[in-house]
């Protein structure tokens, strides 16, 4: 009776949609006789699809160089804040985190504008010192989206850091003082050890949400005319294109449940190792 709500609540936006996702993609639209039944048809073509798999091995590179940066940093900033060495921490804490509130549209409009060659800081850039510097050349583009990326999502993961070096009893430091422990040693046996589990948390959200991305390239793919993105440069920016630009809804429910099956085991690998590693 309890759960009752939430199991509701539950049922109707999540496996509900699944399910109906999984009963589309055993079906294809034809040209002549509508839809039609064809099983794991949909699922077969996907594995050989070049374009589906050109965007997977796209956004691993991307997480695997993006993450860790953006991570780095956010521990980073956590750990200045926790030191109390810093003038105006609230603030810091504030204007940091700030950009997590900024909707993805808008912030890529924004940065899209202002690293734009045509208008605003780069373009300016380019005209008084005579260079001829593109941020979304092709080969640069991913780069671009990935400063949007650690702008955007640096605060949010730097509180969940902050909060876990928060939650660290405040005798350990008072025994390191005693024992005449260096910063850097209090750093390296005590607040690295107590930010294990929220790593492990950041890593999982950090890479479920650049698996799902696609408010990035959707936008910039219509202001800049050579990014280089493609209609699969992401397998989300893919499937959107299949189901409502090429009426091949089943097709794209295959695309959307073979991304969440890698995700998953990706994220559940990640969590598994993280347990394993605060163990030992």
């Amino acid at each position: 009776m309890f759960i009752a709500p939430f199991a509701v609540l539950f049922a109707l936006v999540f496996i509900i949609p699944i399910g109906f996702a999984a009963y589309l993609s055993l079906f294809q639209d034809k040209l002549i006789g509508g839809q039609v039944f064809v099983g794991l048809s949909n699922y077969i073509q996907l594995f050989g699809d070049a374009k589906f798999w050109n965007g997977v091995v796209r956004v691993m590179v991307f997480t695997a160089i993006q993450v860790p940066v953006m991570l780095i940093v956010a521990m980073s900033l956590a750990m200045a804040l926790d030191s109390k060495r810093l003038h105006g921490t609230k603030f810091m804490r504030i204007s940091v985190f700030l950009p997590y509130a900024v909707p993805a549209i808008v912030s890529t409009l924004m940065w899209g504008f202002m690293m734009g060659t045509k208008y605003g800081l780069i373009g300016s850039l380019n005209e008084a010192v005579g260079t001829s510097i593109d941020p979304f050349r092709p080969d640069t583009t991913m780069i671009s989206i990935g400063i949007m990326i650690t702008w955007a999502f640096t605060g949010y993961n730097m509180l969940i850091f902050y909060s876990a070096l928060k939650a660290v009893p405040h005798e350990l430091y008072e025994a390191a003082a005693i024992d005449g422990a260096t910063e850097f040693q209090v750093v390296r046996m005590i607040k690295l050890p107590a930010l294990r589990g929220s790593l492990v948390v950041t890593i999982i959200f950090s890479i479920i949400g650049t698996f799902q991305m696609f408010n990035e390239p959707q936008i910039l793919s219509s202001m800049v005319s050579n990014s280089g993105i493609t209609t699969y440069y992401t397998p989300n920016l893919y499937a959107y294109n299949l189901a409502f630009t090429g009426s091949q809804q089943g097709y794209a429910a295959a695309l959307a449940l073979v991304m969440a099956a890698i995700t998953i085991a990706i994220a559940y690998v990640v969590q598994i190792r993280g347990m394993k590693d605060a163990l030992e």
